[in-house]
């Protein structure tokens, strides 16, 4: 199944997606929010409206982030072993860790905000892991029982304000600049994880390709890892990294600028698609 979060006429709410539109979740089942359904072990519930009429067309709606107001999103660093070489970082024994905000976060379709105090804007295509169940010392072979679903993911840096120190989160946290959607799509619908492409489009140009299998610390080790030193909740989010390809590390390097669309698509996942524009003056 595939579930998003959205507004309508103003009113924010969350639904399963269906060929024609949304089945709206938020009047059938009860909960404040899909973090809420998902915290009451009831994405399951929703199997019983699926075959129903959609409440919206596609059209009438407008993407929000998949988990507009997570506890926790732990973002991931220099995962993939082209982007490691890339950027010149060493081999490391555990995961980068840093954090974004869940109010820098924006939809599929929603505009992505090139802040006005720089322009290294980069793209950064991602998988990312919606924790369905909480957890403290999850064992790795058990790891993925906790999952609710996954989501594509692009965690956009301005890289001038990522590089002030050592710590990336300046350069994570801007407003806007957090696509995250379009669905959590669930376990079932992605199949184990490995082959799935993950690809990045600028203007329709391929700048990022890979496998999931790519990564350095795969999910179930990121699972593992991050619940050893804090409880994962129902809605936390994990982003797992992004694979080389990065414009900061073209030559020369290939910065986002006001109208140019970026695609993040993952396959069994989806396709988040997000334009560029630039900070009101």
């Amino acid at each position: 199944m595939k579930f998003l979060s959205y507004s309508t006429g103003g009113e924010a709410s969350f639904g399963l997606a269906a060929i024609d539109g949304v089945i709206d979740l938020k009047s059938r089942l009860g909960a404040a929010s899909l973090k809420a359904l998902i915290a009451a072990d009831g994405l399951s519930r929703a199997q019983a409206v699926a075959g129903e009429a959609a409440d919206h067309a596609w059209g009438a709606i407008a993407f929000a982030p998949v988990i507009p107001d997570p506890d926790k999103i732990i973002c991931i660093g220099i995962n993939y072993e082209e982007h490691r070489a890339e950027t010149g970082r060493p081999v490391v024994a555990h995961p980068t860790v840093f954090t974004r905000f869940f109010n820098t976060q924006v939809g599929h379709e929603q505009p992505v905000v090139r802040p006005k105090v720089s322009v290294t804007f980069d793209f950064e295509g991602e998988l990312a892991v919606i924790i369905g169940k909480p957890g403290r010392a999850i064992p790795e072979d058990r790891s993925l029982d906790h999952v609710a679903g996954y989501a594509c993911y692009n965690d956009v840096s301005v890289r001038d304000f990522q590089s002030h120190t050592s710590q990336f989160t300046p350069g994570k946290n801007f407003p806007a600049t957090g696509p995250f959607g379009p669905f959590l799509v669930t376990p079932d619908e992605v199949g184990p994880l490995g082959p799935q492409r993950i690809q990045t489009r600028l203007n329709g140009q391929v700048v990022q390709d890979a496998r999931l299998d790519q990564m350095i610390f795969n999910v179930p080790k990121l699972i593992a890892y991050c619940s050893l030193w804090t409880e994962l909740r129902p809605g936390d989010v994990i982003v797992t990294g992004t694979p080389g390809g990065v414009g900061a590390r073209r030559d020369p390097p290939l910065w986002m600028k006001s109208g140019d669309e970026i695609v993040v698509e993952i396959e069994n996942v989806g396709q988040l698609t997000n334009r560029v524009v630039d900070e009101a003056p």
